[in-house]
């Protein structure tokens, strides 16, 4: 049996590396697993604490997606910026983590993505399938937590910042690679804005979109793309049948999914542009009964169809489709081009160059 002897010296991130390296039994070796190690050599169940928590304040859907490994790269955020020295979350820093300031903690932690989880489902981001990055959640929940400190984080203007900041990472589409570095300028950056009303955190400056990557946007993994769709909720989205505005209730019990506001079947058999149909900007949430009543048929008689169904007036079901950011005078003339340049404009005063402005000066 091959042996590899290592020192007791040994950096622990090396150990790890030597274990990744040399594995070829498909058993991973995390972060967590080694922590697990060395917490046991003080006789605490590491894995059985997190499996208590997991179950306590990360069963809900959106937190779902939450890993032991997450939580230890937050705690240790949170503990090197409580400490006052050097902000890191590296994996050499997670394993320099003591147990002492694991307890000290962890608790704290877990309200913190409690909070996390609220700011987010009112900014409309309901299930985890929808959340545009878990990664994001890392410092979001950090930094919720720093600001418990004098019930902060319930207060509307601190609220309001720590949108700002998230949204601009969504937007700007800037968690979705290696983030430790991103993640401690954050903490640092975001809860001295606050405090100090210091300058902007570099998530915020970096953040810019192009209103022509709105065309771009085909697919629902896209950050962007969630981010959208967030925002069209946010405008008090209803229901095409019932009228019932969107919210976290409704969004559960209706089933409500995105889907084509003209028909996909209906497009392609028109001959329209694929990549005007498929982005964002032609799409929007649909409950499953109204999707159903939709089927395969042009606005202007899927319009009709819904008022016999929901026993909605024409200018009621008018009034709900403008909620979506959709002219109905142009969706029941089955007018697909202008349809897409007037919401187009629309998400541009949102998330244009005005809208960038909107962001970086504050939610208002």
């Amino acid at each position: 049996m091959p042996v590899i002897s290592l020192d007791k010296s040994t950096p622990k991130e090396a150990v790890c590396q030597v274990f990744e390296n040399v594995n070829t039994g498909g058993v991973s070796l995390t972060v967590f697993e080694l922590v697990t190690a060395i917490f046991a050599m003080d006789d605490f169940q590491l894995r059985k604490d997190w499996e208590e928590r997991r179950e306590q304040s990360f069963s809900g859907d959106l937190l779902s997606k939450v890993t032991a490994t997450d939580f230890l790269t937050a705690l240790t955020l949170l503990s090197s910026f409580e400490s006052g020295g050097t902000v890191s979350c590296k994996k050499k820093d997670v394993l320099a983590l003591t147990l002492d300031e694991y307890k000290k903690y962890a608790d704290s932690l877990c309200s913190g993505f409690s909070i996390a989880e609220k700011l987010l489902k009112e900014e409309r981001f309901f299930s985890s399938d929808d959340l545009p990055y878990s990664t994001q959640l890392i410092p979001l929940s950090t930094v919720c937590t720093v600001l418990i400190d004098g019930n902060r984080i319930h207060t509307t203007s601190v609220k309001n910042i720590v949108k700002q900041w998230y949204l601009c990472g969504v937007f700007g589409e800037l968690y979705g690679s290696a983030n430790e570095t991103r993640y401690a300028n954050d903490i640092v950056q975001v809860v001295k804005w606050i405090n100090d009303g210091g300058d902007l955190p570099k998530t915020v400056t970096d953040f810019y979109f192009n209103p022509m990557r709105l065309l771009g946007l085909q697919s629902r993994q896209s950050a962007a793309y969630k981010g959208v769709m967030a925002l069209v909720l946010k405008n008090h989205a209803r229901d095409f049948i019932s009228g019932a505005e969107m919210d976290f209730s409704t969004f559960s019990d209706e089933k409500i999914d995105i889907h084509h506001i003209f028909p996909k079947d209906y497009c392609i058999k028109e001959g329209y542009d694929k990549r005007k149909w498929n982005s964002v900007v032609h799409k929007t949430p649909i409950s499953a009964s109204s999707n159903r009543e939709i089927g395969g048929y042009a606005p202007s008689v899927y319009l009709e169809k819904l008022e016999k169904k929901g026993s909605v007036t024409p200018a009621d079901l008018d009034g709900y489709v403008e909620t979506h950011w959709i002219d109905h005078n142009l969706l029941r003339a089955d007018d697909f081009q202008n349809v897409i340049i007037d919401r187009a404009k629309t998400a541009d005063r949102y998330r244009g160059s005005n809208w960038q402005n909107h962001l970086r000066q504050g939610l208002g």
